[in-house]
């Protein structure tokens, strides 16, 4: 099958998975194409009314691709610490998204200007390590984030390091991202 096949499966997978943890469909089988059997990292966004409404994910590719998208799903509907689980009622209200990312590669940088400089807004995922804490943002994030100080400060706060001063020891590290999403008027 094309690539272009994969987005419409992923996204089938993740909203069978999901019904299936809500007690509305039978278990999900993961289909027999080698692309979803192969080890990979997504993310699943979850939007209602297009706002966020659950996101959680994988920046390793350490499971089958079809077993990552259904365990994040899952995930992303029951455990974002941010929203109450969601119920079999709201499931037809939800627009799933499904990113699957490249493998993150680490960033040279000697400060957060030389960081800055080096981002590419609307394109780069970035995961930020500094000591014991770590956060990421998808791609997507620029588009609520569109300037790199802003972008690069959200995520600092996310991680829980001061935005208002550089971070010594800071490292990062990019990616990208394939992604798919459910037409939000599909399931409303």
């Amino acid at each position: 099958m094309p690539d272009t096949d994969l987005g419409p499966i992923l996204l089938k997978l993740a909203r069978a998975a999901i019904a299936h943890r809500l007690g509305l469909a039978p278990a999900p089988e993961v289909p027999d194409d080698t692309r979803l059997h192969e080890r990979g990292a997504s993310f699943i966004t979850l939007l209602r009314d297009g706002q966020l409404r659950g996101c959680i994910g994988s920046l390793r590719r350490s499971h089958p691709l079809g077993e990552d998208v259904m365990t994040n799903a899952i995930a992303a509907a029951s455990k974002d610490s941010r929203f109450p689980p969601l119920t079999g009622e709201e499931l037809d209200g939800i627009a799933i998204e499904v990113s699957v990312l490249s493998e993150p590669e680490f960033i040279d940088f000697f400060g957060e200007e030389e960081l800055l400089a080096q981002l590419r807004p609307f394109e780069d995922g970035l995961i930020l390590f500094s000591g014991c804490s770590s956060a990421t943002f998808l791609p997507q994030v620029w588009e609520q984030l569109p300037e790199p100080r802003a972008f690069l400060n959200a995520l600092k706060h996310k991680a829980g390091l001061p935005t208002n001063r550089e971070v010594v020891e800071l490292m990062a590290a990019r990616y990208h991202v394939q992604k798919w999403k459910e037409s939000e008027q599909a399931h409303s």
